[in-house]
């Protein structure tokens, strides 16, 4: 089946074919989560080169389970979240006590320079704060708020209740806007911005 075909399928679906050998639902499958499973890995570890071994070893990881896959138990992208985030997690506990790398370089925008600064200096602000932050709460406050998941697949990805996922989102939030509080004028943000 040609490529393109395979965007009326669901990850679920293209899953299942890559198990019984189909190489282009692999294909359309990788194409399709790699972005989401590395901007998160990134968002959660502060460093893209890791965050690229993250996604790839996530995805090994999904390949080698589809042909176990139990259907409609779990989505294959909170599945994915899931293992991604286990992995994250391990490369932290790893690093803990070393320096931090620089932050990932931004990437060059047809905006004005100034304009792409400011974003850049927001978006390295926002990533250093969340590094601070204690490693559930961050993961919780990336999906949520960077993600945009809601409340019960975060539940499921983290393996806790709704609760506690409110919980952590709501005091990730706070300690991020104490840690950003004195930066707001630098950074161009207003007081509801």
């Amino acid at each position: 089946m040609p490529l393109d075909a395979m965007s009326d399928h669901d990850d679920e679906d293209l899953l299942a074919r890559y198990a019984r050998g189909d190489a282009e639902a692999a294909r359309a499958l990788t194409l399709r989560l790699t972005p989401r499973v590395l901007a998160h890995a990134v968002r959660l570890l502060g460093d893209r080169a890791e965050a690229e071994d993250v996604t790839q070893e996530a995805l090994l990881r999904l390949w080698r389970m589809a042909p176990d896959w139990r259907r409609g138990e779990a989505r294959v992208s909170t599945w994915l979240y899931r293992v991604t985030a286990n992995l994250c997690t391990d490369r932290l506990r790893r690093r803990r006590g070393s320096a931090l790398d620089d932050l990932p370089e931004i990437a060059d925008g047809a905006e004005p320079v100034e304009a792409r600064m400011q974003r850049g200096a927001r978006a390295e602000a926002l990533q250093a704060a969340l590094m601070q932050l204690p490693e559930r709460q961050r993961q919780a406050v990336v999906l949520r708020h960077i993600e945009g998941l809601g409340n019960p697949e975060i539940a499921r990805i983290m393996d806790i209740g709704p609760r506690a996922v409110e919980s952590l989102t709501a005091r990730g939030k706070r300690a991020l806007e104490v840690i950003l509080l004195d930066r707001r004028a630098e950074l161009g943000l207003s007081d509801d911005g």
